[in-house]
């Protein structure tokens, strides 16, 4: 019993500490990578890859766009318009399936449909989406 307490206490302190009290609304999508995939290859979805620049400069995904959440937090609208189209899905994701759930809930706020993903870069790459040429 002392183990379980620990292993839900941690995770929900270290959540807390991450995003602040505000809490997360957004929840990991349940589309598949191949669905994934296939919506960004055929024009209806937009990958966004929240990570930060040092991790985006050591490798992503061909066609992501690169928006990490520090900017994302503070991003203004009209900026924002520029670099996200609204007509497409917006998959997020980052290096482990964490911050991408706090950025799904500001481009959600912003009017994003919005699925964040729990696969994380290196796993997306295993599953087949092109890693970009430098």
């Amino acid at each position: 019993m002392r183990n379980s307490i620990r292993r839900g206490v941690a995770p929900a302190i270290l959540l807390a500490a991450l995003f602040g009290s505000r809490g997360i609304a957004a929840e990991h999508t349940q589309d598949s990578l191949e669905t994934v995939k296939q919506n960004v290859q055929g024009g209806r979805a937009v990958l966004v890859d929240v990570r930060e620049r040092r991790e985006w400069d050591a490798g992503h995904l061909q066609g992501a766009i690169f928006l990490p959440l520090s900017r994302l937090r503070n991003v203004d609208p009209g900026v924002l318009g520029s670099i996200l189209p609204k007509d497409k899905t917006v998959y997020c994701h980052c290096a482990i399936g964490v911050r991408v759930l706090p950025a799904a809930d500001i481009l959600q706020q912003h009017g994003y449909e919005v699925r964040p993903l729990k696969a994380g870069y290196k796993d997306l790459l295993r599953a087949g989406f092109p890693k970009a040429e430098r």
